[in-house]
């Protein structure tokens, strides 16, 4: 299944994370909620892709450890997220905001955090 992961949204919190990713046709092939413990092995063990989070407290670190994994982190400003956010989404809620950071981080113009 991970094979076919080409972008991931990766909603981060204090202790329960949520996973969205998607294909190269944009079709949702992963949804997952992990603690914080399960995150880097469940990155480890996922082949290389396109990993978004929002910046806020622990960001940063979350993309370091990420890219010393091999995946490609990128962190957006929360601001420019919340467009994606509700298209089409009821509600905010964790999977609808990993879902939006998961078509956020794969739009060209969008602008990442150094």
């Amino acid at each position: 299944m991970n094979q076919q992961i080409m972008r991931v949204g990766l909603d981060l919190a204090k202790s329960v994370f949520v996973v969205h990713g998607v294909d190269a046709k944009e079709r949702c092939r992963l949804k997952r909620r992990l603690r914080r413990a399960q995150v880097l092995p469940f990155f480890a063990n996922m082949k290389s892709c396109v990993v978004g989070m929002e910046s806020g407290s622990g960001a940063h670190y979350w993309a370091r450890e990420l890219i010393k994994l091999g995946q490609d982190a990128r962190i957006m400003d929360p601001r420019l997220v919340a467009a994606y956010r509700s298209q089409g989404r009821t509600g905010k809620n964790d999977h609808n905001d990993a879902a939006a950071i998961c078509e956020a981080v794969g739009r060209p113009q969008m602008r990442f955090v150094p």
